[in-house]
């Protein structure tokens, strides 16, 4: 007999996904201790859950999994057969009418107008606070991507508006935005991806001196001080418009003692994922909130509304919030969790939660 751990280990399932097959009545454990509830599979029962993962990777619907799976020993494997190639019928035409789309799209992106262009071929001058501007590449830099797949997201955006500048930076799954207050702008709106390596020595540069000048033309940046300067040429693409991704479901916000709670998450029990984010399967943390706290939840805490985060990413967060105080701010198991400053409403970060059951 194997325990669930075991199980998990064996098989390539998750401990999560062994226990939502058992709810489903997909795999059910061979005997369940009637005292503690915890669950045991036979040795036969390795080769079903190693063929179930096969299943569920391949986007095999649980209907027929059932139906394979009891097909799987019988010396008929007729049925078992006609649900596999059913099965790879559907994701042939699945795949047919995806093509078809990312066609349109693409012809459709081809006519369209780009004014990220223009933003990106203005200019602006403007001066900064330099611990202002210092504070928020700290409080954004974490979220910047690396994926050479994804080059507009390896650095960090900045959006000048009027006397205001946002820096913004996300991997996909996480975001980061912070607003600095600047004069001597003022004028029409200005975009450039600022690439990480320059960002982190404009960062350097901000550490000393009470203001910085920051000069956008067209394609370069340059950040200057008295007799030094940190300067490049930009990203030459364009940056998702990261404002329609900032309204976020209603939800709980829970004001959270940091450095408690970053030794909660990091102490805390961690839960193993299939799930890729920034290309890496990472540990979870599992958080279960409520209108008084948040608390990390152990392996056997199933409740549905919990929520699933990076555990990296998580303490990443924290972190850049650099404050005594932060504002978790949950929407629901689905929807992306946000961190927020108690001064401020303009800078935050948001994380993308990542699904338990599969």
């Amino acid at each position: 007999m194997r325990s669930i751990g075991g199980m998990a280990r064996d098989s390539g399932l998750s401990v999560s996904a062994l226990r939502f097959y058992d709810r489903a009545g997909v795999l059910v454990p061979a005997w369940v201790d009637p005292v503690s509830g915890y669950r045991w599979y036979g040795p036969e029962q390795v080769d079903e859950a190693r063929l179930l993962a096969r299943l569920r990777r391949a986007g095999m619907p649980l209907a027929d999994i059932r139906l394979v799976l009891a097909g799987w020993s019988s010396a008929d494997t007729g049925l078992v057969r006609k649900l596999l190639e059913a099965h790879l019928r559907r994701l042939e035409r699945g795949l047919s009418d995806a093509r078809g789309e990312f066609s349109t799209l693409r012809a459709l992106l081809e006519r369209r107008e780009r004014p990220m262009t223009m933003l990106r071929t203005a200019t602006a001058r403007m001066t900064v606070s330099a611990p202002e501007l210092a504070a928020a590449l700290d409080a954004v830099r974490f979220a910047a991507g690396t994926d050479p797949e994804l080059p507009m997201l390896g650095g960090v955006l900045f959006d000048i508006e009027g006397d205001a500048l946002h820096v913004v930076a996300t991997d996909r799954y996480r975001m980061a935005v912070a607003r600095v207050g600047t004069t001597g702008h003022g004028g029409p709106r200005v975009q450039v991806i600022v690439p990480s390596p320059l960002v982190d020595a404009m960062r350097a540069l901000s550490s000393d001196d009470a203001s910085v000048q920051l000069t956008v033309d067209g394609d370069r940046v340059a950040l200057e001080t008295a007799g030094r300067e940190a300067a490049g040429q930009c990203l030459d693409h364009d940056f998702p418009d990261y404002r329609r991704l900032l309204h976020l479901p209603a939800g709980h916000r829970v004001l959270i003692d940091v450095r408690a709670f970053q030794k909660a998450v990091e102490n805390g029990p961690v839960r193993a994922s299939e799930a890729r984010q920034d290309g890496v399967c990472g540990d979870l943390s599992v958080l279960k909130v409520a209108a008084d706290g948040v608390t990390v939840c152990d392996e056997g805490d199933d409740d549905p509304d919990n929520v699933a985060v990076n555990r990296a990413f998580l303490l990443d967060a924290l972190a850049a919030g650099a404050r005594d105080q932060l504002i978790l701010e949950f929407g629901g198991p689905t929807a992306p969790l946000a961190v927020r400053r108690t001064d401020t409403e303009d800078t935050f970060s948001i994380l993308m939660p990542v699904r338990l059951e599969h």
